[in-house]
């Protein structure tokens, strides 16, 4: 941290640096050990979906919920803002629906949802998640309604 409080760019880059790590590993490859070593004991997701547990346990049930909807889930990031701790991140999601999501049994279809997440760094960890996904989309191609 420099002298007046703000964040070098070392430590902006070294954060932009672990989200990308992060999303590749975590979820494109399914590596549950990046959580443990990516996340802070004690880990909020505040866009966890109800009744997933507190901590790491939330994000690994959520991507594993995930992957096994989208078993060839990417995640493209679109465009990476960073200042001081927190890092927001314009994603792309892709895959195809070959498992069952949210109630939805597995279609078949090709889907893309975009996403905005904002994620506070503390330490080299990821101490907090926020996310805007756009469901409405993701949903309305799984039940077959192109007229979005």
């Amino acid at each position: 941290m420099c002298e007046d409080g703000r964040m070098s760019d070392t430590a902006t880059a070294a954060n932009i640096a672990l989200v990308s790590r992060h999303y590749e590993e975590f979820l494109n490859c399914g590596d549950m050990s990046a959580a443990d070593r990516d996340l802070r004991p004690d880990f909020v997701d505040h866009a966890a979906p109800p009744g997933t547990p507190p901590g790491r346990e939330s994000s690994k049930a959520f991507i594993a919920m995930v992957r096994s909807a989208f078993s060839d889930i990417r995640v493209t990031e679109e465009d990476v803002i960073a200042n001081g701790d927190m890092v927001a991140v314009l994603g792309l999601w892709r895959g195809t629906h070959d498992g069952p999501f949210f109630g939805i049994e597995a279609t078949g279809r090709y889907c893309e949802m975009r996403g905005m997440v904002l994620w506070r760094v503390v330490e080299g960890q990821l101490a907090d998640r926020w996310a805007v996904l756009d469901y409405d989309a993701l949903l309305q191609t799984l039940q077959g309604d192109s007229s979005s």
